[in-house]
């Protein structure tokens, strides 16, 4: 990357790209635009447990590995993952891509149903359509925000949808580094800014906005080469008036990271 400065908004795994484009020769300039806060409540956890056993669920869907992790410590510290896991079995599990996955394998949970690539929402559906869900309970394990999108489908569909939140999205506390971010791209010193989740481009464009810098910020970032990890995440920045020049295929951080090595590299 013959030390380009490469802006990472990435706050989970931030390090771990920093890291990554460090050794392959590129400067990082690591600025958080995300945080993830805990919003797993374990009594309500306890009293969903407690009517799934009441009143059957039709299916369950997992949309995050981080998600599924979390809802399972907190049944652990309950002492219902047992009885959870004896109610995904007469469930319909279905999963949104390969990080639930690996989550609920690593339970024996049995998945009946996987979105295909790129692991969107419209995979999601496509997967649900199978379905008769008419007047049936669905259970819906919500990632950072509300999948509006998802949740408004099931509703047309005639289903009761009861979400599991686990964690919501923020902005980071500290808030200096994407200041930072807003004036190295203002003097165009940034070459390119990886993207690695919707959810970051939006909490990016309303920091600028707080700022009164929103106005130049897709110019700015449309002078860069911008990364995104795949369809969701491009979606968001050309609403925004960003056009994306890499995109990771698939949508996962080892090729995102391989191409825009090969964008930075004559």
């Amino acid at each position: 990357m013959n030390g380009q400065t490469v802006a990472i908004l990435e706050n989970r795994l931030g390090a771990q790209i920093v890291e990554l484009i460090a050794k392959r020769g590129g400067k990082p300039l690591h600025a958080p635009a995300l945080s993830e806060i805990p919003d797993l409540d374990p009594a309500f956890i306890a009293k969903l447990v407690g009517e799934w056993e009441a009143a059957p669920v039709k299916a369950v869907i997992f949309q995050t590995g981080v998600g599924t992790r979390a809802l399972f410590k907190a049944t652990d510290e309950l002492g219902l993952s047992d009885k959870l896991l004896t109610l995904l079995a007469a469930s319909t599990v279905i999963v949104r891509g390969p990080k639930p996955t690996g989550a609920l394998n690593s339970r024996g949970v049995r998945i009946d149903l996987v979105a295909g690539d790129p692991y969107t929402t419209t995979e999601v559906i496509a997967q649900l359509t199978t379905l008769p869900l008419k007047g049936e309970r669905v259970v819906v394990q919500r990632y950072g925000g509300k999948n509006i999108e998802l949740e408004a489908w099931l509703q047309v569909q005639g289903a009761r949808v009861l979400e599991i939140p686990v964690y919501r999205w923020a902005m980071p506390a500290d808030t200096a580094p994407l200041g930072a971010l807003l004036a190295a791209l203002s003097r165009h010193e940034v070459a390119a800014v990886v993207f690695t989740s919707a959810s970051q481009v939006h909490n990016l464009f309303d920091y600028a906005k707080a700022q009164g810098l929103s106005s130049t910020l897709a110019g700015n970032l449309n002078a860069s080469k911008v990364a995104s990890i795949g369809p969701v995440c491009t979606v968001a920045l050309k609403q925004f008036g960003v056009q994306p020049q890499i995109e990771a295929h698939p949508p996962k951080l080892g090729p995102l990271i391989n191409a825009l090595d090969a964008a930075l590299t004559p």
